[in-house]
């Protein structure tokens, strides 16, 4: 009998860690067991997942530092949102709904990662950053700025107001400018953000360990030396960005059909949205796909955890990232965990990526 390679153990380790935590969340949902702001908790924490796992393709694996990562969200949130809105009374059935809804999200922001990243990722380091930063703000601005209506005379657009559209009597507003999309169908829940993760962790895992991967990896390790054995650094680099762009967008749509409510506010797709799930990488290991995805679920989980201690459960937040990014980074940190930690559960980005 083959034995499996340390790589497919390790792939094997991540799928089942995400189909354990399912399982007993289930168990726990049947009997009772979970309050209803636990469940209330657990699509935003697959959504979480899916955008740092996607995120981390992108500054983990390729090593370009991108800040406008939930601009990407926005773009599939409102492209899905706005497709099951206008389908809700042709397309009865939820699941079939959805998955369009899915596919025309991903699309979307998909094609927005390849227009972006076609002349962003000309540019290296900070520049890189604030250009991808630029990107998400005017995004979320241009949402809220969108008046969308259909009638029978068809579709109709406004920057203005909503008088501005001329619509007929019967005609329907989709988008509503700052107000957003009201009335999205709640097609979401936990098994399908489960199955959404699972495909995320399934393409990403994939494709860093395949001969594209490496390619990718070649060009963050060493960019003349890659360009020299004939790697099409332009290629692999818009290819990784648009794919991250593009989970990112299918975390969007998740997001989207699990509210009845989608404004395009600075809490839900601004700047500190793209810090957040940045920060999710960083302290769950940068290039490390498993890290990326628990500490997106822990530290989503801790403030929640920690809501009975009211004005305190945000210093008690703050003091445990200092503690992780210490135990995570820091020589005296990597050389403690090194001494009373097994070895297996840390990795170099450099020997692998989970």
């Amino acid at each position: 009998m083959k034995k499996l390679s340390k790589t497919a153990k390790s792939s094997l380790i991540t799928y089942g860690i995400v189909v354990v935590a399912y399982l007993v969340c289930e168990i726990l949902m049947k009997t009772g067991h979970m309050s209803s702001l636990m469940k209330g908790i657990l699509v935003p924490l697959c959504i979480y997942a899916i955008l740092a796992v996607s995120l981390n393709l992108t500054v983990g694996i390729l090593g370009e530092l991108s800040l406008g990562h939930a601009g990407f969200m926005c773009v599939g949130a409102f492209a899905g949102a706005v497709f099951s809105k206008c389908t809700a009374e042709i397309i009865t059935v939820p699941g079939l709904r959805f998955v369009l809804a899915l596919l025309i999200g991903i699309v979307c922001a998909g094609i927005c990662g390849i227009l972006i990243g076609i002349p962003v990722l000309r540019l290296k380091g900070d520049y890189l950053a604030i250009v991808t930063l630029a990107f998400g703000e005017i995004i979320k601005n241009l949402v809220n700025a969108i008046y969308f209506g259909i009638d029978k005379n068809g579709m109709h657009f406004s920057l203005k107001d909503s008088m501005s559209l001329g619509m007929e009597p019967d005609g329907v507003i989709i988008i509503k400018g700052a107000q957003g999309i009201t009335g999205t169908p709640t097609d979401s829940n936990f098994t399908i953000g489960t199955i959404l993760l699972l495909i995320t962790l399934f393409i990403v895992i994939h494709l860093v360990h395949s001969r594209t991967g490496r390619a990718i990896m070649a060009i963050r390790d060493n960019r003349i030396a890659a360009e020299s054995i004939g790697i099409n650094i332009t290629k692999y680099k818009i290819l990784a960005f648009s794919v991250s762009a593009a989970l990112a967008g299918a975390a969007g749509v998740l997001y989207a059909h699990n509210l009845s409510t989608l404004t395009a506010l600075p809490k839900n797709f601004g700047y500190n949205m793209s810090i957040m799930i940045l920060v999710f990488v960083v302290l769950g290991g940068i290039g490390s796909i498993r890290g990326s995805m628990i500490a997106a679920v822990v530290l989503t989980l801790l403030p929640e955890l920690l809501r009975a201690l009211n004005e305190y459960r945000m210093l008690i937040y703050a003091i445990v990232l200092i503690v992780i990014m210490i135990f995570t980074w820091s020589p005296g940190g990597i050389a403690l965990r090194e001494r009373y930690l097994p070895a297996k559960l840390f990795h170099k980005r450099e020997k692998e990526v989970q």
